[in-house]
This record gives C-alpha cells, sequence and structure tokens, in this order.
C-alpha cells in the first residue's frame, strides 16, 4: 500500500505492517518516518531491534538468518534494514522478494534508502513490497506544501505567525526542513510561545547577524582561539541576542553527541554524517571535533550552555557572555577559567 508522509501517523495507530519501505532525498521527513515506524513498534511489543546495513559487500543472507534468529531479550523484533543507495540491487531484490514470500510473524522489516528510480517502481521487488506492506516516498516539499507544513512546524512549537511570516521564513530555508526546524526553534528560544509579529521573524530569521554566528560555530571547530574571541566581542558589541550565540553553540553540542554517539553503535561514518547533513566542506572539521571531544566534554558544554541559559534570564547570577566564551574554549579543547 502506498501513501503519503502525512498519512503514517494514522496509520501506525491502526496496526502494524510487517514491512515498511521508507525512501526519498528529503532528510528530515525520512528520519522522522523510520523513528515513528520504531515507536510503534516498539509499543506494539517489539522491544528489540536489529540494524543491518546493506553496504558494499552486504550478505543478503543475513536478512533470513535474521528473520529466524530467536531474540533472547524479546519474542518480537524489527529488522532495520538500511540501503546504502536507492535500491537492494539483484541480490537484494531477490532476498526481499524471498522474504515477502515467507513473513515472520514476530518481526516488523522497516527498509529505508534513497530516492527511486522511476525503473524501480515499476521493478518486481517493490510490487511486492507495495503488496504486503506500507511504501511510503518522501521529497523535497515546495510552494503550498512548504507553507503548510511549516505552519503545523510552528503550531506544534506553540508558536504563530500571519502567513507574510511564513513566506518569508520559507524563502530562508529553501526548501531544506532540517534548517526550517532549526529557525523555528531559533524563534521558540528567543521568544517562547505565542504569536509573533512579522518585525519579530523578520529580526530573527533575517538578520545578517546569523552568518556571524555561524562563523562562530566554524571558529571553535577549527579551535582558532583568536579569531573566536574577536567574533564572540563583535557579537556583543553589536548587541546580538545571546539566546541566539547560546542556541547555534548548543545545536552544534547536540550534533557531535548523536553522531558521536551513531557512530559508536557501528554505523558507518559516510551515513552518518549524510544523515546528519554534514556535507563535504565540514566533514574535516567535524571529523576533528569527534577526535578532540570525549562525550564527557560534550556533556561539560551542555551543563555549561545550561547554566548560561539561566543567566541570560536572569536566574543565575553570572555574565551570560563570560559563560558563552567559556564554552566556545571548551569546544575548542582549552579549558577555560571559571
Amino acid at each position: 500500500m502506498r501513501i503519503k508522509p502525512e498519512q503514517l501517523g494514522a496509520l501506525l495507530q491502526k496496526s502494524l505492517a510487517p514491512v515498511y519501505f521508507v525512501s526519498g532525498d528529503e532528510p528530515l521527513q525520512l528520519i522522522e518516518a523510520t523513528d515513528a515506524i520504531r515507536h510503534a513498534a516498539k509499543r506494539s511489543g517489539f522491544a528489540n531491534r536489529e540494524v543491518l546495513r546493506a553496504e558494499t559487500g552486504f550478505d543478503w543472507k543475513q536478512l533470513a538468518l535474521s528473520a529466524a534468529e530467536q531474540s533472547i531479550f524479546a519474542d518480537k523484533k524489527i529488522i532495520d534494514l538500511r540501503l546504502s543507495g536507492s535500491g537492494p540491487g539483484t541480490d537484494g531484490a531477490k532476498a526481499l522478494i524471498n522474504y515477502c514470500a515467507h513473513l515472520p510473524d514476530d518481526t516488523v522489516l522497516m527498509i529505508s534508502g534513497g530516492k527511486l528510480a522511476s525503473a524501480s517502481l515499476k521493478s518486481h521487488w517493490f510490487q511486492v513490497l507495495d503488496n504486503v506492506g506500507v511504501v511510503m516516498q518522501v521529497w523535497p516539499l515546495e510552494g503550498q506544501y512548504l507553507l503548510s507544513w511549516l505552519q503545523q512546524r510552528l503550531q506544534l512549537r506553540g508558536l504563530q505567525i500571519d502567513r507574510d511570516s511564513v513566506k518569508l521564513l520559507a524563502s530562508r530555508v529553501e526548501g531544506n526542513l532540517l534548517a526550517a526546524v532549526q529557525e523555528i526553534e531559533k524563534l521558540y528560544v528567543l521568544y517562547g510561545v505565542g504569536n509573533l509579529s512579522f518585525q519579530q521573524v523578520s529580526e530573527a530569521v533575517v538578520d545578517s547577524s546569523r552568518y556571524d554566528v555561524f562563523a562562530l560555530v566554524t571558529a571553535v571547530l577549527e579551535t582558532d582561539v583568536c579569531r573566536l574571541f574577536k567574533i564572540i566581542t563583535s557579537l556583543k558589541a553589536e548587541a546580538i541576542a545571546a539566546p541566539i550565540v547560546l542556541w547555534a553553540l548548543v545545536r552544534e553540542a547536540r550534533t557531535l553527541i548523536k553522531i558521536k554517539w551513531q557512530l559508536s553503535q557501528g554505523q558507518s561514518k559516510d551515513v552518518v554524517f549524510r544523515n546528519n547533513q554534514i556535507w563535504d566542506k565540514r566533514q574535516p572539521l567535524i571529523s576533528a571535533a569527534l577526535n578532540r571531544l570525549s562525550f564527557a566534554d560534550l556533556n561539560a558544554i551542555i551543563v555549561l550552555s545550561a547554566s548560561a541559559d539561566r543567566e541570560i534570564k536572569g536566574q543565575q547570577a553570572g555574565d551570560a557572555w563570560e559563560t558563552l566564551h567559556s564554552i566556545c574554549l571548551l569546544f575548542a579543547a582549552v579549558k577555560p577559567v571559571l
């Protein structure tokens, strides 16, 4: 059965299908769809999860073996099969067809991959998946679809803005839904829940100071202490809102924690970087930061960020900008004087 992304939630509330296939080239929708399927399966008693990565050299016999194995921890499990490309290839197609011909009662198979070529939609393996399970394709949103999506995400965060403000936000993110979520989170950090004016949205989303904030993040990743000191001093002098600076630093720390954890679970660096939108130019910086910073270091950044947040809100004594400077030094693996 083929469905649209907006239909997945209601479908999961009714019942679980034995097979799900989610494909596309829009990272956020792909991540959220697979997360929703995993959570629904877990609620239904599929507590055990096995991840199979169909990368170069993958033995497709492993799929049948995984389906036949009985877990010592749970009777039901979900097989999380991740295709390295858009399709399974010849051996994979045969394995999927065979799996669907002998569906196990205690297993949910979730397959995820990139955008499918039009020829794949007519292939035998795709038709088999369509017949026995749920097939969903995700794609970049444009026009009215993007505006509606943005409006829904704003409402989920407790934010209300007028249509002109939504259009402004859409023009800023240019269809990048991950960027859209980040901008919405920034609006929430700055203003909290409620109605926002066009001016508030314009100042937060379009303000050119955001480039200086991202330059600060680059400086801390490069461990360029002199440059990061100059940038953060400039941001303070220009009266840039401290919550924007904190938001950018916390986002980077959480991204590094997420990537570091995924790599520790055996996921390939290429896949992890792609899923987290770490493209070519930033990969050396992120790799260096991952090698330089331990989980303890990153957690210390999060704890210090919480102090900065309280200082900004007047809930704790101290200079928030001094704390932001200390956070930057921790990123650069320089022990600040606290």
